[in-house]
């Protein structure tokens, strides 16, 4: 079986590149105030580093699950 290899934040060169990010943002809330953070907390030093280094962010992320109302339009 092969060795697989990822590349990471510091071997690759994203200056002037646009780097889309998929982060997991869907956090608890309660009475429409975040109760827990840490998911926010613990991609925000990877975002910014990117961001020191030139890139342009791109975050992608989603909220939640759909309603059935929502399901049944994507039908």
């Amino acid at each position: 079986m092969p060795k697989v290899s990822f590349k990471t934040i510091d071997s690759v060169d994203v200056s002037g590149k646009r780097v889309l990010v998929r982060v997991d943002l869907n956090v608890p809330m309660k009475n429409g105030q975040v109760t827990d953070a840490t998911r926010i907390e613990r991609a925000a030093p990877t975002l910014a580093e990117l961001a020191a280094k030139g890139a342009k962010v791109i975050v992608l992320s989603h909220f939640g699950r759909p309603t059935a109302s929502a399901c049944r339009r994507c039908r």
